[in-house]
């Protein structure tokens, strides 16, 4: 068998194991909440490598090394800002809000947990935050995509388009009919081949580069300051524009949705301890994955020349130190890393469509058989923009999710704070805050001379924070429900903990 046959078996191996567990999870889900909430049982080892699969994407084995093989340490900068952000997310989000979500009554979405934490009689809540989804989340799956094409087009040659719709066809399948169950069981196998993966190509490819010494040197004679955080390229926008990317966890839909999906708030602690150890390693090897790459290619450089594309790094090496069929393995978890966050936000982006948008505007009152047939729908019709979004080969990675992850982080992030912390939030404020962040981070983002200096999820998150404070002291007015709901969470927070 040929090199490509074997790599070829090993990814026709991982897409059938895939479609499986969507079978699997399609035969247990039996009704709305299963379908777009697992019936909240999920364990911690699920719930966090789920939510470390849904979370990194294409950009963890692709975005971050070809980054780093650019421009060197100095791009870490964005992997420290989310490690901080993913640990602060665990430690003060995951707990409180999977008790405040069934508080509330048994809210399954962001949306309409934010619709009943602050009694919005009017919906506009519901059904702006499911049209921010909507908005955000067709980029960000775009950007999966665009992923799922390159690795196709680098690994075994095929067209990038022929790529593009086989990883969409798989993941669109499971998905579909799986739910959220699906999602995530699919995404803890995914998260383990990942983790594997990433451990393997630096520690391997140290070895071939003459030890870490020998790597070391080959690095710093392509450019010494390679190896520094603090490269003369680096700016103090620069750095805090990297680190600001740690906001944006309080805001995704995609995440903090595993959160509320939590069999319970004692898990959350040993949830949190499996998510960012994964988190942490899987970082590392990515970055370890680029700077061998780095040292490889300039030993090799007269056999082997230029890496064409700098985000297929992982790859190439993968191709060029393994054999044929682990290498096969190795590929495959680019894939996993595609496809777990493909179907994650499919997921979510299919929730705010029926439970936020269809019954807010319709008000329809139907089985549960009606809306999963509706959710499944959303599923298509939202990969299929995706697909037109992601026709162009040329579209970056890592500029798609930055944008995206932007949005949410900017949009959701400070008002999921302030509801799980703050009494006076109103839905007035809420409303403004939540769209004075989405509007400052999709304009100033669309603007060059602005994202190229700063980041656009720092003015949008603090714009939204600042917003939804004013607002809500000038419209406050105590609801003794509210005020009940939330005595109540902080109670069974305290009593579970015990």
């Amino acid at each position: 068998m040929s090199d490509h046959g074997f790599q070829l078996l090993a990814i026709i191996i991982y897409m059938v194991t895939m479609v499986v567990i969507g079978w699997y999870a399609y035969k247990k889900t039996t009704n709305l909440n299963d379908y777009m909430l697992g019936g909240r049982g999920l364990g911690p080892a699920v719930t966090a490598l789920s939510a470390g699969a849904a979370d990194m994407s294409g950009w963890l084995l692709m975005g971050l090394p070809g980054a780093i093989y650019l421009s060197g340490l100095v791009e870490a900068w964005i992997a420290i800002g989310l490690t901080v952000g993913a640990y602060l997310n665990w430690l003060i989000v995951a707990p409180r809000l999977r008790v405040y979500t069934q508080v509330s009554n048994d809210s399954i979405t962001i949306p309409s947990y934010l619709d009943n934490r602050l009694r919005d009689n009017t919906k506009l809540i519901r059904i702006a935050s499911g049209i921010i989804i909507l908005v955000f989340f067709t980029f960000y799956v775009s950007s999966g995509m665009v992923a799922g094409g390159k690795f196709f087009d680098s690994s075994f040659g095929y067209d990038y388009h022929v790529g593009l719709l086989v990883v969409v066809a798989v993941t669109v399948g499971y998905t579909l009919f799986g739910g959220f169950l699906a999602v995530s069981y699919t995404d803890f196998l995914q998260g383990l081949i990942m983790f594997l993966a990433l451990i393997s190509v630096p520690l391997f490819g140290v070895f071939y580069t003459g030890g870490i010494g020998e790597t070391v040197e080959a690095i710093k004679s392509v450019n010494p300051e390679h190896l520094s955080l603090f490269a003369s390229t680096a700016t103090v926008a620069g750095v805090i524009s990297s680190l600001a990317w740690g906001f944006g966890y309080f805001g995704q839909p995609h995440i903090i949705v595993r959160f509320m999906a939590i069999n319970s708030v004692k898990e959350t602690k040993e949830a949190r301890r499996i998510g960012i150890g994964w988190m942490i390693l899987s970082l590392a090897g990515a970055i370890g994955t680029a700077l061998v790459g780095i040292a490889y290619y300039q030993q090799n450089a007269a056999s082997l020349g230029e890496l064409k594309d700098a985000e297929t790094v992982f790859i190439v090496m993968g191709q060029l130190l393994f054999h044929p069929f682990i290498a096969g393995i190795m590929l495959a978890a680019i894939l996993a890393a595609v496809m777990s966050t493909i179907s994650s936000q499919l997921i979510v982006t299919s929730s705010a469509l029926v439970e936020d948008i269809y019954k807010a505007l319709f008000n329809k009152s139907a089985s549960d058989k009606h809306y999963v047939f509706m959710g499944r729908l959303a599923v298509l019709a939202v990969a299929i923009i995706a697909v037109v979004l992601a026709w162009n080969p040329e579209n970056s990675i890592l500029k798609l999710v930055s944008f995206a992850w932007a949005g949410f982080g900017s949009a959701f992030g400070p008002i999921i704070l302030l509801s799980l912390y703050w009494r006076k939030l109103t839905n007035i404020g809420a409303l403004a805050g939540m769209v004075t962040g989405a509007v400052i981070a999709f304009v100033w983002g669309r603007i060059p001379v602005l994202s190229d200096a700063l980041y656009e999820i720092v003015p949008g998150f603090f714009g939204a924070l600042i917003v939804a404070v004013v607002v809500s002291l000038a419209t406050y007015k105590k609801n003794p429900q509210i005020e009940a709901e939330f005595d109540e969470t902080l109670r069974l927070m305290k009593e579970e903990r015990k």
